[in-house]
């Protein structure tokens, strides 16, 4: 009984010593788990949407007007005979440079050079008449009918043949302007007509473009305004300023119109047409301007953007001004520097974590 009594105690100290060791295993445990659970980051990660952003920069904001024109030549000028006749000679052929006063064809005025020459024949004789009978007349000798006779029939003579030289000049096909042959619609032998298309000529060198807009911009558009023009048939743009803005409005389609002068020295061509930019706005200073897509509109029908602070989605509200071209004045709601979240802005809300894409 001794034996057994002393092997039961013996057991007894054995398990406390066990116990004592389980417990001192159990906080060294505890405190490793503690440890590890705080070097393991991948046990807080935390689910992030992916969105591009762009840096906002202060900009002047420009709004335009668009409007389809064409151009024009101040000198185009289509040329008829201005008598009836014959074409007797062509003297010029399509592409060709003209002056002003120059020939560019000839009717058949043969009748009249004869009735030029004869004229010029008996007018030589009148002349000689009317000098003799001055000559008598200064010295008082023969009647003041006489010489007043002979002083009609020369002024009679000269009015005749200035009457015959100016169908002479008539007969021909005159250009008007300096400029280039367009279009030559007469042949030889064809019979002409006053009224009837002979020729065209431009002047390429003083060509502009023409536009119409609308009255209710009357107050914007300016002599002197920023225009952009573009040629869809060429693929061609260029930057200039108006050069005339009318002052009365078409009662026909209320509106008024503008001209630009084409000064550079590209091959542009009458009719050919033009889309114009005009500028009707542009802010006083540098403004922020954002994508018309990136504006929302939350359940108030209050307008906002994202952007990101330390890549966590945060909501602007924003105030717009004008929009033009798919982008946007903002007045208020955003500085320069802010980080707006340019793509993927339908995806997130207020708060969402974000992952910044390259």
């Amino acid at each position: 009984m001794v034996v057994l009594a002393a092997c039961s105690q013996d057991k007894k100290a054995d398990l406390e010593k066990l116990k004592k060791k389980d417990a001192d295993l159990k906080v060294q445990i505890d405190s490793l788990e503690a440890q590890i659970a705080r070097a393991d980051t991948t046990k807080k990660v935390i689910p992030t949407t992916t969105v591009s952003v762009v840096e906002l920069k202060a900009e002047t904001f420009k709004n335009y007007i668009d409007v389809l024109g064409h151009v024009d030549a101040d000198e185009n000028v289509t040329i008829s005979s201005e008598m009836p006749g014959t074409i007797t000679k062509i003297n010029v052929k399509v592409g060709d440079e003209v002056s002003k006063g120059e020939v560019l064809a000839e009717t058949d005025a043969r009748a009249i050079s004869q009735q030029i020459s004869d004229l010029q024949t008996n007018a030589q004789l009148v002349n000689q008449i009317y000098e003799k009978q001055k000559n008598l007349w200064d010295q008082k000798i023969g009647t003041e009918v006489q010489f007043l006779q002979a002083k009609t029939n020369k002024e009679s003579m000269e009015k005749k043949l200035g009457a015959l030289n100016e169908q002479l000049r008539m007969s021909k096909i005159i250009s008007p302007i300096n400029g280039t042959i367009d279009a030559v619609d007469i042949k030889l032998g064809q019979m002409v007509m006053p009224g009837l298309p002979s020729m065209r000529v431009i002047n390429f060198s003083n060509l502009k473009v023409k536009a119409d807009i609308a009255e209710s911009y009357a107050s914007k558009v300016k002599k002197g305004s920023e225009v952009i023009i573009r040629f869809a048939d060429t693929n061609d743009s260029l930057v200039s300023k108006v050069n005339f803005v009318s002052r009365s409005i078409n009662v026909n389609t209320r509106s008024f119109s503008v001209e630009v002068i084409l000064d550079d020295k590209k091959e542009y061509h009458p009719n050919m047409a033009a889309r114009l930019n005009v500028n009707d706005y542009q802010s006083a200073a540098p403004v922020i301007i954002v994508p018309v897509r990136t504006i929302m509109k939350d359940e108030n029908n209050a307008t906002f953007v994202y952007v990101s602070e330390n890549n966590i989605a945060k909501k602007h509200l924003i105030t717009i001004g004008k929009e033009y071209g798919g982008r946007s004045e903002i007045t208020s709601g955003l500085k320069e520097g802010d980080m707006l979240v340019s793509a993927g802005y339908d995806l997130i809300n207020d708060g969402t974590a974000l992952s910044i894409s390259k």
